[in-house]
């Protein structure tokens, strides 16, 4: 794969369960694991709002070109399972949009055009519900390679969100 392919994020612990996630372009984001009052997302919570981020932005793209949606909203959701024989993860992934148009011809166009825009863009082109509903293994090296764990190693640990 050439360099363009590559995808990449950084981060550093900021203090205990609370991390800065940093992007190339330096945008950063606050990740936080430190209860219910922690305003910060949550691992899971960026999981979820990285699928419907990016089915968004598929169906945003085509749709908009026809025209400007007057509401543009979805709900993400997943049942967190804490499984001893498979380890933590969830199920039951689900994105549910609301979107609707203006009145008239081009709303009309835009509206034709949306359940095949949200069909393709969960078929095809949203790159991360793909990756989670094809499974793909997940490497994790540790200070370069003392430790390496392949997909099957891993021990479930039910304090990890």
């Amino acid at each position: 794969m050439g360099d363009d392919s590559l995808r990449q994020i950084h981060f550093e612990r900021t203090q205990s369960g609370k991390y800065l996630v940093h992007n190339r372009r330096g945008g950063t984001l606050p990740v936080g694991s430190d209860g219910p009052d922690d305003p910060d997302f949550t691992p899971v919570e960026l999981l979820l709002a990285a699928i419907g981020a990016c089915s968004a932005t598929d169906v945003d793209v085509v749709t908009s070109r026809r025209a400007e949606p007057t509401e543009f909203r979805a709900v993400v959701s997943g049942d967190k399972l804490r499984d001893a024989e498979q380890g933590n993860r969830l199920e039951n992934l689900k994105v549910e949009f609301t979107i609707t148009f203006p009145a008239g011809e081009d709303g009309d166009k835009a509206r034709e055009a949306l359940p095949r825009a949200v069909k393709m863009s969960h078929d095809r082109l949203c790159t991360v519900s793909r990756t989670v509903e094809l499974g793909t293994p997940v490497a994790v090296d540790l200070n370069g390679g003392e430790l390496t764990v392949s997909p099957g190693d891993r021990p479930a640990d039910p304090s990890s969100d």
